[in-house]
């Protein structure tokens, strides 16, 4: 692809791709939703988290890329300090992420070729370098006849693969998923894997958020698990 992501060894001798350290956070309503949270992503690494509904887990991503800030705690990305970052630096933390959203935040007034290609426009990458790697994307998670449909008029779980290419095409340092598998059959969960999997193989660390315990133990990937608000699996 045109945009690669660092290569193993590179990511290997790289910073943490991220790093918390006794992290809180909460609402008014659920003050405690995540306690002493400590948590190191290695560059290059694989996690799966698991936990079960109202655990936490939706929350610790929205940490991870940036839309919500610790109450207490360090958050560190990139080997850079992120929690507490002025708002003029978050692009360019999330320029390096690909994020995979349950409620999959496509934009509806553009075709699926054009909602897969926008992170690689708004790179300042040319069309005609990405073209293909878009055509090709778009073919691996299997609506490749789909690419000028937009997003209502595609199914449940043609648009959870929609996201998932629009996340990886750029080739980022960190993927983070939120129930990525929730909305296909177990074929395309299984073809879904094996895409995170070689973007793992090239240096990219990846972090799944899901219920699907199969999945998590056929990706070979360490599992995380959060419950009341604490993490365990993690390196502190």
């Amino acid at each position: 692809m045109s945009v690669q992501p660092r290569r193993a060894a590179d990511a290997a001798s790289s910073p943490a791709t991220a790093r918390l350290r006794g992290v809180g956070f909460g609402y008014e309503e659920t003050p405690d939703v995540l306690r002493d949270v400590n948590l190191i992503l290695p560059a290059g690494s694989f996690h799966f988290l698991t936990g079960p509904s109202g655990a936490g887990k939706s929350t610790l991503l929205k940490l991870l890329t940036l839309d919500v800030r610790p109450r207490e705690g360090t958050l560190e990305l990139f080997g850079e300090e992120a929690g507490a970052a002025p708002r003029s630096a978050l692009p360019d933390f999330r320029r390096r992420m690909g994020v995979v959203f349950q409620d999959f935040r496509l934009l509806d007034h553009l075709s699926a070729w054009e909602n897969v290609a926008l992170p690689l426009r708004l790179a300042g990458v040319k069309t005609a370098d990405y073209a293909d790697d878009v055509h090709e994307m778009l073919d691996w998670v299997g609506l490749g006849e789909k690419i000028d449909s937009r997003p209502a008029a595609l199914s449940g779980g043609e648009k959870q693969r929609l996201a998932i290419a629009r996340a990886v095409v750029t080739g980022p340092d960190l993927i983070i998923a939120d129930e990525p598998t929730g909305n296909v059959d177990a074929a395309m969960a299984g073809r879904l894997l094996k895409l995170f999997q070689s973007m793992n193989r090239l240096g990219t660390t990846v972090l799944i958020a899901s219920h699907d315990a199969d999945l998590a133990a056929r990706s070979g990937a360490t599992v995380l698990t959060l419950a009341s608000g604490r993490l365990t699996g993690g390196q502190a």
